[in-house]
């Protein structure tokens, strides 16, 4: 205190109360600075509180987004109905559509299953799906490439003629000077993917040359002829690239097996060797799965119910049995497969199945809804009926 005394001893009044105003300025700056530190820190915090919160938000929508993705894969209504109450999705069919389409994270068996159905929001859904595909200035087959590879269609009849019926209509408004009539676009969509079956198929040896394949699509287009160098153009695509039928991520054969029609603990008699197994058989899909153990993730052996019959059948070493036989090719060995051990794939080697239930009663529970499964593929049933319609336009 004496040095500033001394230090202040020979400065005039006015400048001592200068230098006081100097340093009570000082002050307040320095008191300002400290506050606005403080705010600023303040702010940070608040930025910092703030940025955890919206992190922590993102990642409960991303948890739930991914639960809504698999619950879609295990059942595609309950994995919509999930997303749309937990606000990741709007139940707007439009809104729906996009999601599928876009498809990140879904099962493309799951897409085609939820598409395929016929109340009106689903129909709805389909058109604003199949809307979204640009058909412009592509051929049928380039269509169907792109079209088949955003979903997998699905085994029900009904639910593919609903489908490929949305798909005919948008690549005829996309084109429409191709096809006089979107019936002839539907039939000979599924000339292709018949074709394209039988062309790479290995199990086919009777290939469709171009001449057979022109045959059969005469008079589709409303009682017309197509023009050659289309349906040439269409058939050398397929001939040369076969459709490429998109994968699901995962184990695909755990979504088949999800909802079966009928599963259970079931008896079957071997094909070259007559003995006795149990395996545990799924019903699904108009197929008859059986594996040795209900744990494992792929059947022993695939029966495909096609054009097959079922029936009860007396045996001596077994009660309650019924048989899968074929009524047409008595004698010839039915389509199937089986895995051996090694893990190789065969041919079956049965001219029938005989299988045994644990009573009668399931035995009857079996059997009915065997019978219920096994189709004549009833959407060739479709194809020919609207064939026959617009071929009879050209007798007219």
């Amino acid at each position: 205190m004496e040095d500033n005394q001394e230090e202040f001893s020979d400065l005039t009044p006015e400048e001592k109360e200068e230098i006081k105003r100097v340093r009570l300025h000082k002050e307040e700056l320095q008191n300002d600075i400290q506050r606005l530190k403080m705010e600023i820190a303040k702010v940070i915090t608040e930025l910092e509180n703030f940025n955890h919160t919206e992190e922590g938000t993102l990642a409960e929508r991303n948890k739930l987004m991914a639960m809504g993705k698999k619950k879609f894969n295990m059942d595609p209504k309950k994995g919509i109905e999930y997303l749309v109450e937990n606000k990741l999705l709007s139940q707007k069919e439009e809104d729906v559509a996009k999601f599928l389409y876009k498809g990140e994270g879904l099962h493309k068996t799951a897409i085609g299953d939820y598409l395929g159905e016929r109340e009106a929001t689903y129909i709805k859904t389909l058109q604003c799906f199949v809307e979204l595909h640009e058909f412009a200035d592509l051929n049928l087959v380039q269509a169907l490439r792109q079209f088949l590879w955003s979903f997998r269609l699905p085994g029900e009849a009904q639910k593919i003629d609903r489908m490929m019926e949305a798909f005919a209509t948008q690549y005829c408004h996309c084109n429409p000077d191709v096809f006089q009539s979107t019936d002839t676009c539907y039939v000979l969509s599924f000339a292709i993917i018949m074709l394209n079956t039988s062309l790479h198929n290995p199990n086919v040896k009777d290939k469709p040359t171009l001449e057979r394949f022109i045959t059969m699509n005469r008079g589709i287009n409303n009682g017309g002829d197509l023009p050659q160098d289309l349906l040439r153009n269409l058939y050398e695509s397929i001939r040369n690239e076969p459709f490429k039928i998109p994968e699901d991520d995962g184990n695909d054969l755990t979504h088949t097996f999800f909802n079966p029609d009928r599963e259970g603990w079931l008896s079957k008699l071997g094909g070259r060797v007559k003995t006795w197994k149990r395996r545990w058989f799924i019903l699904t899909d108009n197929c008859l799965y059986y594996f040795e153990y209900t744990t494992d993730k792929e059947p022993r052996g695939i029966i495909p119910l096609e054009n097959l019959c079922v029936k009860v059948s007396e045996d001596s070493r077994k009660l309650n049995c019924f048989d899968l036989y074929s009524p047409n090719s008595k004698g010839h060995t039915i389509k199937a497969c089986k895995t051996h051990n090694d893990g190789r794939v065969v041919e079956g080697n049965h001219q029938f199945y005989r299988i045994s239930a644990p009573s009668r009663e399931e035995r009857d529970e079996w059997i009915k809804s065997i019978r219920a499964s096994i189709t004549r593929d009833p959407f060739y049933d479709m194809v020919a009926s609207r064939k026959k319609k617009l071929t009879v336009n050209k007798s007219n």
